[in-house]
């Protein structure tokens, strides 16, 4: 496991290839009245349910049903999540009793590798789906650090 001095040691450093973040994700407690107040900000919205069986999360396969709705701030895309029963990073940032920001987002060419370069800066995966060697996605979280990134593994032009 990385120390707090080790991680701090290892963010001088820059992440040579990282992508920018293309997502800002936001974990809201009503979908509706979150579209309805971000409207004028980053809509039009689409939604869709995001949903996902059998992840790893913290060790062990869950389920976690979610709502999503995605909206734009020029090329950056806002994605608000609905938690609605079941195991995932947004179900614990809603029963800590928290809404907002929840995750920055990253698409990459293969989270595994992305994974192992960010642990000397102390993240460590949290939720991870693989649902082919094309689509991948992972969620990390570091000690002391409100923000989870995600990493996400995806064809151009795929939906996500």
């Amino acid at each position: 496991m990385t120390t707090a001095n080790e991680a701090a040691g290892a963010a001088r450093v820059p992440l040579e290839g990282l992508p920018p973040c293309d997502q800002v994700g936001f974990v809201v407690r009503d979908l509706e009245r979150s579209m309805a107040m971000y409207e004028p900000l980053f809509g039009p919205f689409h939604t869709m349910d995001g949903s996902v069986s059998q992840a790893l999360f913290r060790g062990r396969l869950a389920d976690v049903k979610l709502r999503i709705a995605f909206g734009h701030s020029g090329e950056l895309q806002i994605e608000l999540i609905e938690w609605g029963g079941g195991e995932s990073p947004h179900g614990e940032f809603i029963q800590a009793g928290r809404e907002g920001m929840h995750h920055i987002r990253f698409r990459v060419e293969d989270t595994d590798a992305w994974i192992e370069r960010v642990r000397p800066y102390g993240y460590v995966p949290i939720w991870y789906k693989r649902w082919s060697d094309e689509i991948v996605f992972a969620y990390l979280e570091r000690e002391g650090d409100p923000t989870l990134i995600e990493f996400l593994q995806m064809p151009e032009g795929h939906p996500g």
